[in-house]
């Protein structure tokens, strides 16, 4: 793995980070699934479907024609149930799937910045509600995700505009950056994605993360940082999270 950024101190800097595959390892809607099979939301047929997209998403990367199919039938099942139903589905899942599976360098990264006084934020297809789950367990600065529409607070199935997905998601930065007045030649972005091309050109430090071949060929061309990161590091991280949690319990006793 390439040695770990280390972010410079100044002004108002931002650090975007993509969710699936950059933060966590696999894609966060497929847990969000999960979750909802365990709540008697989805079909096994469903479960099967959304297991059969995150192997392939884990071995290939990002497939936009098989993750737009599971997006949509994300949104149809999430017609009817409230926002608060949502969040309190997100926060479920984020505690049982999508914390054992966050990458610890990535996270540390996150932390980094922080630490310098540096804004995070998330930015991600992921729905904005689940993504400011996400965030707000981390400790982030916010969240920008696809918003799903709700009336009198209960979720149609349908969105609020488009899936924040390339180059939306440039827009949606140069936004943020904008009303934060960042200079975003100072910024950083992290991705594993070649839909997020857009993104990681729009800021000055762009970091690719477990990169596609097509962004990995593109980072390469244009000298940026990139980061390979394997899951022996999220399984060495759960063992010492047991062990810490056995020392504590021995104290205890």
């Amino acid at each position: 793995m390439a040695s770990t950024p280390t972010a410079p101190t100044g002004g108002c800097i931002i650090a975007f980070f993509d969710v699936d595959n950059t933060l966590l390892r696999g894609a966060s809607i497929y847990h969000l699934g999960r979750g909802a099979f365990r709540r008697g939301m989805l079909t096994v047929r469903d479960l099967l479907v959304f297991g059969w997209q995150q192997l392939r998403f884990i071995a290939v990367g990002e497939n936009n024609l098989h993750l737009e199919r599971v997006r949509e039938r994300a949104l149809e099942l999430a017609g009817g149930y409230s926002e608060a139903d949502l969040v309190e589905l997100a926060n479920e899942v984020y505690d049982r799937y999508i914390s054992p599976k966050l990458w610890p360098e990535s996270v540390a990264l996150a932390n980094d910045h922080l630490a310098r006084s540096h804004q995070v934020w998330l930015i991600t297809a992921t729905p904005t509600a689940i993504a400011k789950v996400i965030a707000g367990r981390l400790g982030l600065s916010g969240a920008l995700g696809t918003e799903i529409e709700a009336v009198d607070g209960i979720l149609t199935g349908r969105l609020v505009g488009e899936v924040l997905h390339g180059r939306r998601k440039a827009d949606a930065a140069h936004a943020l950056a904008t009303r934060l007045g960042a200079d975003l030649t100072e910024c950083w972005a992290y991705s594993d994605s070649r839909n997020d091309i857009p993104l990681l050109g729009l800021v000055g430090h762009p970091v690719v993360v477990n990169p596609d071949a097509a962004l990995a060929r593109h980072a390469k061309t244009h000298g940026w940082l990139q980061l390979r990161l394997r899951a022996s590091s999220i399984r060495a991280a759960r063992r010492s999270g047991k062990e810490a949690g056995g020392d504590k319990k021995r104290q205890a006793d």
